[in-house]
């Protein structure tokens, strides 16, 4: 639309001119006015439609300058090409160019440097990922070797210093049934012990049977009544559920230890391609978010790009909510 005047307005110029006298051809300037429009107006849409991509404004520059160029070149030729006064100004449009293109390579283009660092954060996130599985199954594997066999072996233990106890008892050695009886209650404590390490290392049920299955097995052992809604389908990664896991365990023991007897209810959901904890109690509320166990909560599902939030109005009970990417 725009050239088809631009060439209704150039020939009608022409023909004035060819319908009256004079040899000057001055439509030259009405061709040359028309012709920077058009340029101006095509470069105008096409920095209007091209897609705000990184570099876009590198190229509209140089595109500008390049024009104005050529536009200084040709008033010099349609005025008698006399002496060349446009090497100023081109001169200029070449500093400017230079400058600009200066800066750009300094910075080593920096769309491709953008699409360089896409890449990079890519690759961090996917090894670091592996890196968090490959941690994940090491404590599993500790957690089975401790489970299996320094635990199985002081079990054994301690049934043997029963046995000896009993005997013992029989022969009426008082002070040899004193130490055996100290042994097999530092037995006993040990075991205690061991199972607590290889239980925060990582429970069994979770390997075994999954993240709902663990939660059960979390609320029968609280003090306070559990209840668990799951709704799950396949399991996430073994770094993802067992950061859930100790979200759950640790809002359970709070919940325990500073509103005994409160109501709590664990909800697991995956919502778009995101594991939702979610552990609420129907307490006094009042929970300090900075408490170290619940830091230290943050931090783990952080480490996995997720988000934990502890809301706890006073009054009105204690929600912990944590969000952790599950999508594979």
């Amino acid at each position: 639309m725009h050239l088809a005047l631009s060439l209704v307005a150039g020939a009608a110029s022409t023909a004035v001119w060819a319908a009256t006298p004079g040899d000057y051809f001055w439509p030259r300037w009405v061709w040359l006015g028309l012709a920077i429009a058009l340029t101006v107006h095509l470069l105008v849409r096409w920095a209007a439609l091209t897609p705000a991509r990184p570099g876009k404004a590198y190229r509209v520059t140089m595109a500008s300058l390049a024009a104005l160029a050529v536009v200084d070149v040709l008033v010099w030729l349609l005025a008698g090409a006399g002496t060349f006064y446009p090497r100023w100004s081109l001169t200029g449009y070449a500093v400017v160019a230079a400058t600009v293109s200066a800066i750009v390579h300094r910075r080593r283009l920096p769309w491709a440097s953008s699409r360089e660092l896409v890449d990079r954060v890519d690759v961090l996130t996917r090894t670091r990922s592996g890196a968090l599985d490959v941690q994940a199954h090491q404590l599993r594997r500790i957690e089975r070797d401790l489970h299996d066999g320094a635990q199985v072996r002081l079990v054994a233990l301690s049934m043997q210093l029963g046995r000896a106890e009993a005997r013992l008892e029989d022969a009426g050695d008082e002070a040899t049934l004193a130490l055996v009886r100290q042994a097999r209650d530092e037995a006993s404590a040990a075991i205690g012990e061991l199972r607590d390490l290889a239980r925060g290392i990582a429970p069994p049920v979770l390997a075994d049977r999954g993240l709902a299955a663990a939660a059960d097995a979390l609320g029968r052992r609280s003090a306070s009544p559990v209840e668990v809604d799951a709704v799950l389908g396949r399991r996430a990664a073994p770094v993802v559920e067992s950061a859930a896991y100790f979200v759950i365990a640790e809002a359970l023991t709070n919940a325990s230890k500073h509103v005994p007897g409160a109501s709590v209810r664990v909800t697991l959901r995956e919502e778009r391609g995101t594991l939702v904890v979610l552990v609420t109690d129907d307490g006094p509320g009042g929970a300090d978010p900075a408490g170290s166990g619940l830091t230290g909560l943050r931090h783990r599902v952080e480490a996995l790009d997720g988000r934990l939030v502890v809301l706890s109005a006073p009054g009105a009970g204690t929600t912990v909510r944590a969000e952790l990417p599950c999508a594979s």
